[in-house]
């Protein structure tokens, strides 16, 4: 049975005072947890936010900027433009590309979104061009979330148009599949293409046009059934390839007859091997590159990730020619490793700063050890909760963190001078604990209550919630550690030979 000096309550922090080996071993168990978290907490320059915003793209090889604004940017337009939700459309149309880009209501999930652009662009299918390569292309963009690295491929002896497909099948694939990596994306890549170049004077002579000439191409290089033989017992189908794959092949097509005599591709035209569109390069280090840029999956480790990337590097050197190189032209993590590194700093700093001037003004060594052990340890505790809430090491929560430092020790400070006030005037360290606690225990929720009220607003909104979550999480931290210092005070020894009679009685 528990013997309890008289008039003492304890308020809020009874419970903790009384049972001071469970409550240290709630925050043993605080202290592990957070530890652990940590371990798994991703890093970033920023949180995760998802922006529901889709970029379209449309490629149509040999088209002028006119020719893709009105026959293949303005269809999509009209239909993306009747899309429920849509916040901002935004258009670019060049030679041979045309780039839309959708941004919705941030209340609008993404996935349904996709769904809306999918059926807005079966919906434009038969008002684009019929001869399109390839239907219109839609992938998700993210403009809080740019490539984690920029790799550059390079050769002084391979074409670049067989350097791209080298980095397709060898480079890209293989990135794509470490862990952590979302999209590979290729930029100056010149693919491999037959170029026609027709001669005007000789196309006039014979009395042809441009759209005789396109028209026969089309016709010769298409691969599809031929037809088939039916007999008595079974049926075949005859199928041949028509695509040609060499500017030679192209060289010797009839496009027309005159006067009896075969006109070919090569008596109107020059035909030479080279690249799909000429006007697209890269260059690193003044040489033509093939530039790869990778973007890290949502919610994944950066630095974990291009660590894993420059590890592969090596190895994907060595199943490319001697030519080929492999060079790193950008590293995100740098940057991030630095600020993180900072902030890490300016956090331990603040943490220092708080102790020393608690020191300063009460002129206290064990006074000053109890608000000195329960800022680090309300802090760590909040990266277990930070793991739950799906939250990331970078900037923001870690400037949250550090602002949390003063709030944290704030309480302590009041309730360790009103502690020793009554200590001061006579009362066992123990009733001290409980009337001092007691008497402001609720005054200081209200006041963590009143001040966690100011972001509140802000936090339910989910779209910025990352923002404040991590302050109330040291808030809270702060105020259950705030509960188990309480049974201590300035003369540590006196609270050790009252209380442990009374408590373990």
């Amino acid at each position: 049975m528990q013997v309890l000096p008289p008039g003492s309550t304890g308020g809020p922090s009874r419970l903790f005072i009384l049972r001071p080996v469970a409550t240290t071993l709630l925050m043993a168990a605080m202290l592990l947890a957070g530890i652990i978290g940590y371990r798994f907490l991703p890093v970033a320059a920023l949180p995760e936010v998802d922006y529901p915003t889709i970029q379209v793209v449309t490629l149509y090889p040999g088209a002028s900027p006119d020719v893709m604004t009105s026959a293949v940017t303005a269809p999509l337009e009209r239909q993306f433009g009747q899309m429920s939700g849509l916040k901002q459309m935004s258009s670019q149309s060049s030679g041979g590309a045309s780039v839309v880009t959708l941004q919705f209501q941030l209340t609008l999930p993404l996935d349904v979104a996709e769904q809306e652009v999918q059926a807005a662009i079966n919906a434009a299918t038969n008002l684009l061009p019929s001869d399109l390569p390839n239907p219109p292309i839609y992938s998700k963009v993210n403009p809080a979330d740019p490539p984690i690295m920029t790799l550059a491929v390079t050769s002084n002896a391979v074409p670049m148009t067989q350097v791209e497909g080298m980095v397709e099948t060898r480079v890209a694939q293989k990135i794509s599949q470490v862990s952590g990596v979302g999209l590979v994306t290729l930029a100056g890549g010149q693919r491999p293409a037959v170029r026609v170049k027709l001669n005007a004077q000789a196309i006039a002579a014979l009395g042809l046009t441009s759209e005789t000439i396109r028209t026969a191409i089309t016709g010769a290089n298409v691969n599809s059934a031929k037809g088939s033989l039916d007999g008595p017992e079974r049926a075949v189908t005859l199928s041949a390839n028509d695509q040609m794959q060499s500017a030679d092949e192209y060289r010797r097509l009839i496009i027309a007859y005159k006067n009896g005599a075969p006109v070919r591709l090569g008596d109107v035209a020059t035909v030479e091997q080279g690249a799909e569109n000429s006007w697209l390069g890269a260059w690193a280090n003044k040489a033509p590159a093939i530039v790869m840029n990778v973007q890290r999956q949502p919610g994944a480790n950066i630095i974990a990730t291009a660590d894993s990337i420059r590890q592969m590097l090596p190895q994907l050197t060595e199943s490319l020619p001697k030519s080929v190189k492999v060079t790193v032209l950008s590293d995100r993590t740098t940057n991030i490793r630095a600020s993180v590194r900072d902030t890490q700093f300016e956090l331990m700093l603040a943490i220092a700063l708080v102790v020393m001037i608690i020191y300063l003004f009460l002129r206290n060594i064990p006074a000053t050890i109890i608000p000195g052990v329960a800022v680090p340890l309300s802090l760590i505790g909040t990266f277990a909760v930070m793991v739950f809430l799906d939250f990331s090491i970078n900037n923001l929560t870690l400037m949250a963190l550090t602002i949390a430092t003063g709030f944290v020790v704030d309480d302590a400070i009041v309730v360790i001078e009103n502690i020793s006030r009554y200590i001061e005037n006579g009362e066992k360290p123990l009733a001290a604990a409980l009337k001092g606690a007691g008497e402001i225990g609720f005054t200081i929720i209200s006041l963590h209550l009143f001040t966690d009220c100011g972001a509140d607003p802000v936090a339910l909104y989910e779209r910025y919630c990352w923002s404040t979550l991590p302050r109330i999480c040291g808030d809270a931290g702060g105020s259950d550690f705030d509960l188990r210092r309480r049974l201590f005070d300035a003369n540590a020894h006196d609270v050790r030979a009252y209380a442990q009679p009374a408590i373990f009685a």
